[in-house]
Order: structure tokens, then sequence, then C-alpha cells
């Protein structure tokens, strides 16, 4: 597991762990979690296993040294927040990244699962110990640039290399899968992610490549757009066609467009077809680089949307 905080001055446990209130929510969370990962802490009085959680996911979190910050909400103050997360049961844990959740687990967990928990969050907010990895790393970036190129098989031929280094590379087997699907070769994409190794299936470069491997597979059925973009005109609340319309403009490379009408989607109706625009904006925003303009700024719409 990774020493996190190692050589940094900690900061006072009051900076990492805050109460939060519907009130402070947007700012200590939604906010906050654009520039550290920030996990939330749904908690009662009455409830037991809340004492016991409470105190371990803080300690875990005192000890990633700054890495990520904690929000405590008692739902008995702060039902609507509560409610808009469907929070069911106590105690209830998310982490947010950006703005939106990406992981969490309800119940009280052993301290073990507690701090690999707080590790997969830092990890996956990009916050990884610098130096490791040294010249795979190098390697990586140069096989993710032949990518970016359309050097797919340079790329995949530099992946499997890495592999044959160290094979649970969750960088390098996310990076074999994308180079199937830039190939084409949906089906080898998807047998190579099953083939990763149960310790790092969810590693979020698997989960992104995953994403991405679903959008290419929506892809393949998507339908014309201007045939799509004709009906959604016509009648606005069709919103099974601004879907479809969201999906093949996605296909064909428009993922800005694809996701404001996703974000107008949820704005008419975001209970529409179980939720349906709010997973694939998820899908959307797993799916493209971290850094990327169109998942920072539809993060940003679509928390302002839920949190209004």
């Amino acid at each position: 597991m990774l020493e996190l905080g190692q050589g940094q001055n900690k900061p006072a446990a009051g900076e990492l762990v805050k109460d939060v209130s519907e009130a402070t929510f947007m700012a200590e969370v939604v906010e906050a979690s654009q520039s550290v990962p920030v996990i939330v802490d749904f908690w009662a009085p009455w409830c037991g296993p809340c004492k016991t959680l409470g105190p371990a996911l803080e300690a875990a979190v005192s000890k990633a040294g700054g890495a990520v910050k904690m929000a405590k909400v008692n739902v008995d103050e702060n039902q609507m927040i509560a409610g808009q997360l469907r929070v069911q049961s106590l105690p209830t844990v998310y982490a947010f990244w950006q703005g939106q959740p990406i992981d969490g687990f309800q119940g009280a967990l052993p301290p073990s699962e507690i701090d690999a928990f707080v590790a997969r969050v830092v990890e996956a907010s990009g916050g990884a110990a610098e130096g490791e990895g040294g010249g795979l790393d190098e390697a990586l970036d140069a096989a993710d640039e032949m990518l970016d190129q359309g050097a797919v098989t340079d790329a995949a031929q530099t992946y499997a290399a890495i592999l044959q280094e160290d094979g649970q590379n969750a960088r390098a087997f996310a990076g074999m899968a994308r180079a199937q699907i830039a190939a084409g070769d949906l089906d080898q994409a998807e047998a190579i992610l099953n083939g990763a190794p149960a310790e790092i299936s969810k590693a979020p470069e698997i989960e992104a490549a995953h994403a991405q491997l679903a959008l290419a597979r929506q892809a393949e059925n998507a339908g014309p757009v201007g045939d799509l973009r004709a009906a959604v005109e016509a009648d606005p609340d069709n919103h099974q066609a601004r879907f479809d319309l969201a999906q093949a403009l996605y296909a064909s490379g428009h993922a800005q467009e694809a996701v404001d009408e996703l974000l107008e989607l949820f704005r008419r109706d975001r209970e529409w077809n179980d939720g349906a625009a709010k997973a694939q904006l998820f899908t959307i925003f797993e799916a493209l680089k971290p850094n990327d303009p169109v998942l920072l700024s539809g993060r940003r719409k679509l928390s302002s949307m839920i949190f209004a």
C-alpha cells in the first residue's frame, strides 16, 4: 500500500475533518473536491456502527497527510442532502472527486479495508506518490502518445512489453484494451479487461477503459445525427431521441455536444428511464482524461444542477 503524506508537514486534524451541513455542502464537498478528494461520512447519533466507523475513518484520513479530506454529515439534521444522494442506510460513505461521487460503501468496515478505501480514493484522484515506476512510467507515457497519434500497433506492443515487466500494471492493461478499441476489436478489448488481475480490476485506469468500451459498443448502434437532431427539434420533450442524439454525437467525436444534450435531458427530467442521463454522463466522464475540459466543465454543471 502507498505510504501517503511522507516528507510533508501534516495538516491539523481540524483542516482535514469537518462537520458539514446543507448550507456548506457545496463549498466543503463539491467545490473542495475540485482540488482534493473529499470523503463524506453520513451518520446519525443513534447509529451504533457509525460510532465505530467515524473515528476509524478520521484516523485513516489523518494518516493520509492531506491527500484527502473528510466531511461528516448528520443525516438527522441534513435530510435533504441525504435524500439527494439516496442515502438509505447508515453508515454510508461517499468519496467525491471533482464534484462527483467516485467510490463509496455502506456499513462498518475493519481498519485494513478503510485504509485500502482511502488509498484507492487518493490514487483515483491522481495522488499516487511521485517518483514510483521510473522507466515504466516513461514507457507508458510514450505508449499513450503513440496511441493518441494513431500508432495503434506500436502502442499495443509497448503496453505488452510493460506487462512483461509488471504483470499488474493497471495503466498498461487499460492501454492494451484502448488499443484494441481503437483498432475496432471490441471483443478483444473486453477479453483483456476481464483478464486483468483481481488486485487491479477496480483501478481507475481499468474502470476508464471499461467506460470507453461501453461507449464504443453504443457507437456501433448509434443512429444518424441529422435525423435524431431533427426529432429533438421537432419535439424537445422527446427524451429518448435526445438520449440517442447524445450517443450519436459522442460516437461521431463530438463529446462536448453529447454532454450538453445529456445535461439538458437531466435538467428536463432527471428521473427519466431510471436516471439514464446521469448514468450516461458518468460513463462519459469516466472515459475522458481527468484533465479534459469537457469533463471538468460537465461535472461542474451537473453538480450545480444536483445540489442547487
